[in-house]
C-alpha cells in the first residue's frame, strides 16, 4: 500500500507494529499462533450476487456509529485485543488493552498511531490507506474500488481496493449475509500479508463524547 511497510516495522516494538498492521494495514494470515485460516478465494459473484452484496454494504454504511471489541490477529501469530469506536465518515479508535501503549486515531483527514508510554505520534494521510473504502459513506459496488465478491451461506465478503491510490493493498470486508452486520475485515499489503480485525458485542446508535476522535495536532507538531 502507499504507506509502506519501512516506517510502520520501524515503529520498534510488537504491539506497535500490530497496532499500525490491524488500522491502517500491514498483513497476516488470520489466525493465531500456530493456527491458519484461509482468507476467502477473489470469486465475482454474478449480477443476483452483485445485488445482494449491495443491499448489505447498503446496510452498513448506513450505521453511522457503532463500538464495540476487536480482536486482532497479527502477521507473526500474535493476538491483541481492544475497544473501537468507529463514526462514518472517516472516524475510528482503536484502544488497546494493557499492557499495550498504543492508541490508534482518525480524525477523517489523518490516521495517528499514538504510543503512549513513549509519546510517540507517527501521522498519515487517510486518503492514503484502504482503510479510508471501509469508513467511506457509501461503498458502491459499481465502482472501479470493488475487486470482487463472494457469497457462502455464512458470510459474504467484499473485497475493495485501487491500485492507483493503494498500490496492490486491498480491504476485505466479511458480513453476515442475514444480518448484513460487519464481522471481521483483512487488510492485505502489496507483500500479500493480511491483517484480520475480528469485531464483537457491538452497538450501533451510539453518542461519543466530541474529543473521541480528535488528533493533537498541537502535540505532533511539538513532537517533530
Amino acid at each position: 500500500m502507499i504507506l509502506t511497510n519501512a516506517p510502520f516495522r520501524a515503529l520498534g516494538s510488537v504491539a506497535k507494529s500490530s497496532a499500525v498492521a490491524s488500522i491502517v494495514g500491514m498483513g497476516l494470515l488470520f489466525g493465531a499462533a500456530n493456527i491458519a485460516l484461509p482468507t476467502p478465494a477473489l470469486a465475482q459473484a454474478g449480477p443476483a450476487g452483485i445485488n445482494a452484496a449491495q443491499d448489505i454494504a447498503n446496510k452498513f454504511s448506513s450505521v453511522k456509529t457503532l463500538t464495540g471489541s476487536f480482536v486482532q490477529f497479527g502477521p507473526r501469530g500474535d493476538q491483541t485485543g481492544g475497544t473501537f469506536y468507529i463514526e462514518r465518515p472517516g472516524k475510528i479508535r482503536f484502544n488497546y488493552n494493557k499492557p499495550s501503549p498504543i492508541r490508534v486515531i482518525s480524525d477523517g483527514k489523518s490516521v495517528v498511531i499514538n504510543n503512549r508510554k513513549l509519546d510517540t505520534w507517527d501521522l498519515y494521510p487517510l486518503s492514503k490507506t484502504p482503510l479510508k473504502l471501509l469508513l467511506s459513506d457509501q461503498i458502491d459496488l459499481s465502482a472501479r474500488s470493488v475487486k470482487s465478491v463472494k457469497q457462502e451461506p455464512d458470510m459474504t465478503t467484499i473485497v475493495l481496493g485501487d491500485k492507483s491510490i493503494f498500490g496492490n493493498s486491498t480491504i476485505s470486508m466479511m458480513f453476515d449475509p442475514k444480518t448484513s452486520d460487519l464481522r471481521q475485515w483483512t487488510i492485505t499489503d502489496a507483500q500479500g500479508l493480511d491483517t484480520t480485525v475480528m469485531i464483537t458485542d457491538v452497538r450501533t446508535g451510539v453518542r461519543f463524547a466530541d474529543d473521541m476522535f480528535k488528533i493533537d495536532y498541537t502535540r505532533i507538531a511539538m513532537k517533530r
